[in-house]
């Protein structure tokens, strides 16, 4: 795409991109789930976890409809007493991923702010589209929050988190959350969140074949999820919350994003929307940041400048 006025990567981030996309190319097209689903498939993460000292508890629980999907309970091993808990959804574009992607740099909670993280693996599209992955995150978080007592959690300060896909997924389990009356939420984590199935935003028109996730690996994911209802007027709020029409009563947001990515003023405009019904939103956009490039490179000055503020956001929530 020429000719595109958009902002500049990074100079420190943009060095990387070219080894970020042999893993991840910009243009993801639906022939290419089945590569990105052995690309982007997680490392071994048991011994990262027992060098934190974290003990892994892996539990089957009811996901939607009853069926079975598996969750993974992470504690440090000097944590003692009630905890607070995180709920946590991974990153993916919804076809692709697995609970232990991008774990390792929200494992801080764990080992140091002595959070329980209960992270799921919902099902993903285009073999499971909507409900089934909204559905199988808010049947995970009525199970925590259910078994609060048996996993050593503290009922008042349940937090839930996802980066990108797993961002939209953490919007929507607040919504539903709210709208069901309860399990009762402390806050919610939108990694660079994946919002609107719409994709009308100035932002989404300017990275096309450019940087992570550009505007057709998006409408892959959403086509992936909904199908030919993709942009018209029967999606769900819990699947696209930017269609939410109200967003007052909801739990305080943390909400970070790049500035040279797709996802930027879908961002900007749910941050807006939550201060216009009286919420609290810290929001932080990040100069020259490729999507998710805190996953890709975190090394970087955005990429550890873009860790410590979510690190610090999650603490004052959590603390007592």
């Amino acid at each position: 795409m020429t000719g595109v006025l958009r902002p500049e990567f990074d100079a420190e981030l943009k060095a990387g991109l070219a080894v970020v996309g042999g893993m991840f190319p910009p243009t993801i097209t639906p022939d290419l789930i089945p590569f990105m689903r052995t690309s982007y498939a997680s490392q071994p993460i048991d011994e990262l976890l027992e060098q934190r000292g974290i003990d892994r508890q892996d539990v089957v629980v009811p996901g939607h409809l009853g069926d079975p999907i598996e969750v993974s309970v992470l504690r440090s091993r000097q944590a003692v007493g009630p905890r607070p808990c995180v709920l946590y959804a991974h990153s993916g574009g919804l076809m692709f991923g697995d609970r232990f992607s991008g774990l390792d740099l929200v494992l801080d909670w764990v080992d140091q702010l002595g959070v329980v993280m209960v992270t799921v693996e919902y099902r993903l599209a285009p073999e499971h589209p909507d409900p089934f992955p909204r559905e199988d995150m808010y049947a995970a978080l009525r199970w925590t929050a259910e078994h609060a007592d048996e996993l050593g959690l503290r009922a008042d300060r349940l937090l839930v988190a996802g980066a990108s896909a797993g961002g939209g997924l953490a919007a929507g389990l607040a919504l539903a959350a709210r709208d069901r009356g309860g399990p009762p939420l402390c806050g919610q984590v939108l990694d660079y969140p994946m919002l609107d199935d719409r994709g009308t935003t100035p932002s989404t028109g300017q990275f096309d074949g450019v940087g992570v996730w550009d505007r057709v690996s998006n409408e892959t994911g959403w086509d992936a999820l909904l199908g030919p209802a993709r942009g018209g007027p029967d999606v769900s709020p819990y699947a696209a919350p930017a269609r939410a029409r109200d967003l007052a009563g909801l739990p305080p947001a943390f909400i970070d994003v790049g500035a040279a990515e797709i996802f930027r003023d879908e961002a900007i405009a749910y941050a807006d929307a939550l201060w216009r019904a009286g919420g609290d939103a810290e929001l932080h956009v990040w100069s020259g940041a490729f999507h998710a490039c805190d996953i890709f490179a975190p090394h970087t000055v955005v990429g550890q400048s873009m860790i410590a503020a979510r690190d610090a956001w999650v603490a004052k929530v959590l603390g007592d």
